[in-house]
């Protein structure tokens, strides 16, 4: 370490990962120059290639390869010790990362209620169903549908996430019914990277290959298309039930429940404005779980408004 900065091995794995200095000049902010004259300094330093200069790009050496390892392994206790000095402030940045079917009705009145309490506290979400990377500070907070939660991180399971046939709400307003469920000629269903959802498989094992005629790899998209007349389609209750222009067709599906988890990681489990807001979503979700868990009650007979505005109720946090 006598011989190597943390800058040196920030522009060595910042090489590794580009494959070019261009590249990595481009992602570190810094002239291409700069980056092939510390390069050179590093490896003259070390007294060792840790890179094969090629046509097609740089490609680290056996030596190079142990440089950037010791450079991620950095990286991570930088960020750990970072989170954890910085993440007892009342005020700042709070990161959070979820699928665009729990956001949409559902956890942006959360962050609203949260907000009202937490002005100083800057919310931003990131869509969409691949994991960030929370040990790197890609995220704070995952609000997730799963039932294998990563093992590294910390979390707690707040609800099963239940699921629902939807068709478009009839202009009548009659009542969904199981003959309606058994009777629908067209589907919507799911395709792309949520092929392996376990909605679709069940579509495919009980529906005709040609009475889907509508795949979307986005559950708030299979809403949409439902709620425009595509044809029917299984979705979480949570989404389904919120909907204004969605009715239900049918019973409960045990078999497509799901768990919803809240996780972080551990270094900042206890951090101010991440503690608060996870149980914030605790009692939140806490006072919404027949609607998650697809027990509507005494809310059958509510209108999507009423559904709207008690969603909208919940009571905030406060740091």
């Amino acid at each position: 370490m006598d011989t190597l900065s943390w800058d040196d091995l920030r522009i060595v794995k910042a090489v590794a990962i580009a494959g070019t200095v261009a590249a990595a000049a481009q992602t570190l902010s810094l002239n291409v120059s700069t980056i092939v004259r510390r390069l050179s300094n590093i490896e003259e330093a070390l007294g060792v290639a840790l890179f094969d200069r090629r046509r097609t790009g740089y490609v680290p050496t056996v030596q190079g390869e142990e440089v950037i390892a010791l450079a991620g392994r950095m990286e991570l206790d930088v960020v750990s010790v970072t989170r954890r000095v910085s993440g007892h402030a009342h005020a700042g940045d709070l990161r959070i990362t979820t699928s665009d079917s729990i956001l949409l009705y559902f956890l942006t009145p959360m962050i609203a209620s949260f907000k009202a309490r937490n002005p100083a506290v800057r919310v931003e979400v990131s869509v969409g169903n691949g994991a960030l990377n929370l040990a790197r500070g890609e995220a704070d907070i995952a609000v997730r549908a799963t039932d294998t939660p990563p093992e590294n991180l910390f979390g707690r399971k707040v609800a099963n996430i239940a699921w629902c046939a939807y068709t478009a709400r009839s202009s009548s307003g009659l009542a969904a019914s199981d003959d309606r469920l058994s009777g629908a000629r067209a589907w919507v269903s799911y395709g792309g990277r949520l092929s392996a959802l376990r909605a679709c498989r069940l579509l495919d094992s009980r529906v005709p290959a040609d009475a889907i005629g509508y795949r979307t790899d986005s559950v708030a998209g299979a809403a949409a298309a439902i709620a425009a007349g595509l044809g029917a389609g299984y979705l979480p209750c949570m989404l389904g039930d919120l909907s204004p222009d969605l009715q239900r067709i049918g019973p409960l599906e045990p078999e497509l429940d799901d768990h919803l988890w809240l996780l972080t990681h551990p270094d900042i489990r206890r951090s101010g404005r991440v503690f608060a807001f996870m149980n914030h979503c605790v009692e939140a979700i806490g006072r919404q779980r027949d609607l998650v868990e697809g027990r509507r009650g005494d809310i059958l007979g509510a209108s999507a408004p009423d559904l709207l505005r008690r969603a909208l109720s919940f009571p905030a946090g406060s740091l």
